[in-house]
């Protein structure tokens, strides 16, 4: 059974193990766990029941990430996303006035709109007509994303209304924490410990504990708890026609950043084939449409493959192991929340600061000698981080690479969907701006 399970998942192709599977696994677990507290934080200011939308959050992050490592074999873990639930708070619930089981009704509906779109081979065409000299840009923009969102967790950046960002306080306690977890990971790192970012992440922890910076409170929770949102969706409001544009964002959102984080995750672990093409590419994208219809009915928003599975990645995961391991970490923590809540974020901050340093790499596989590229690739790797949004980043350079290759006239037939995306994006841009 072990040796059929390890034909399936090609450990031997990819130059891995249990061991460094698991160790993968619960990496990626640590450093986007954080999304168990944050996303019901979020949803009760929709009026969404707080203890339920933690169920259907570890219940749809765990269904996710199982379903893409066990299907689709890759080891990209899913959850909640961030901004997204924002939106669907404070925009669509609080801003439009619409009751949060229709919004989950829009957010089901625009899964099922991505599930179609991959069925038909629309989605495969789209990440296929991404240039291949953007696909480094991409990995390397969300480097510097997943850093700034390490610094910011951290506490050593903050924001500043003069500079728009400005340093921290380094006298505050959980500051020299991350400071210390920075220091302690990026050293173990150098040594070549394979183990660096959980260790990293669990001796932070414990100095934390030591210093009195970790706060636990003991508090049950369970799956009984979905009962007050699971199914409570409402297809029927959310199809009128007054809201498809709440549709539309949803999926929008939801392919682009997926595009993305698959791309950028997809080079890091050196996934990406001779031919610059992602192998199963539609099993990754049926995953995660399957989860976010998933997610909407057990109670949550869209559901999308999250960033942070590059630590796992870094840590060594290769295969659907990973985020099978994962996902089932985010059943445990189903029951054991509060434990889980107990890690800082000054301990899993570190981890993403150093994940954020080793995927800049990729900036070296950047022709910057030819500026039709380069720019584009460089307005990728600088609006991803500035806009906190990795499908604003891919628009910005995939629309700047072909106004660029028009106007240096290399515009060629084969590449129409380029130009048809391009155009789209630029309309979305109007349309924000507009709104």
């Amino acid at each position: 059974m072990r040796q059929r399970l390890e034909r399936y998942f090609e450990f031997q192709r990819l130059g891995t193990n249990w061991r460094t599977e698991v160790l993968a696994g619960t990496t990626t677990f640590f450093t986007m766990a954080y999304i168990v507290f944050v996303n019901p934080s979020i949803l009760k200011d929709a009026g969404m029941p707080f203890q339920a939308v933690l169920a259907a959050t570890c219940f749809c992050a765990a269904c996710g990430s199982i379903l893409m490592g066990a299907f689709a074999r890759y080891p990209i873990a899913l959850a909640p996303g961030m901004g997204l639930n924002a939106y669907f708070a404070y925009t669509v619930v609080q801003g439009m006035g619409v009751p949060w089981q229709t919004a989950l009704g829009a957010v089901f509906l625009s899964g099922l709109a991505f599930f179609i779109l991959t069925l038909l081979g629309a989605s495969r065409l789209i990440i296929e007509s991404i240039p291949q000299e953007l696909y480094a840009a991409v990995a390397s923009g969300i480097g510097l994303f997943i850093a700034l969102i390490g610094l910011r967790n951290a506490g050593i950046i903050v924001a500043s209304p003069a500079t728009l960002v400005a340093l921290g306080n380094l006298r505050d306690p959980s500051v020299l924490l991350a400071l210390f977890g920075l220091l302690l990971t990026a050293a173990l790192l150098a040594w070549g410990v394979r183990a660096a970012m959980l260790v990293g992440i669990l001796a932070t922890t414990v100095a934390g504990a030591a210093l009195g910076l970790v706060k636990w409170s003991p508090q049950m929770y369970g799956l009984g708890d979905l009962s007050a949102t699971m199914g409570k969706m409402d297809l029927a409001a959310a199809s009128k026609l007054g809201l498809l544009e709440v549709v539309f964002v949803f999926l929008f959102v939801d392919v682009f950043d997926n595009v993305g984080t698959l791309v950028g995750v997809a080079k890091k672990a050196g996934l990406v084939d001779s031919a610059q093409s992602i192998p199963r590419i539609r099993r990754i994208l049926i995953a995660d449409a399957s989860a976010t219809m998933i997610g909407a009915a057990a109670g949550t928003s869209t559901v999308v493959s999250y960033i942070e599975s590059a630590a796992g990645v870094v840590a060594g995961g290769r295969s659907g192991v990973t985020a099978i391991v994962t996902g089932l970490l985010f059943l445990v923590a189903l029951f054991v929340a509060p434990l889980i809540g107990a890690v800082p974020s000054a301990a899993t901050a570190p981890a993403l600061i150093v994940v954020g340093s080793l995927m800049m790499s990729h900036v070296a596989e950047i022709p910057w000698g030819r500026p039709v590229v380069a720019i584009p690739a460089f307005l990728t790797i600088l609006t991803i981080p500035l806009t906190y949004s990795i499908a604003t980043g891919l628009s910005f350079g995939f629309t700047a690479y072909a106004l660029l290759k028009l106007l240096h006239g290399e515009f060629r037939r084969a590449d129409w969907l380029v130009y048809v995306l391009a155009a789209l994006f630029i309309a979305r841009f109007i349309y924000l701006q507009g709104s």
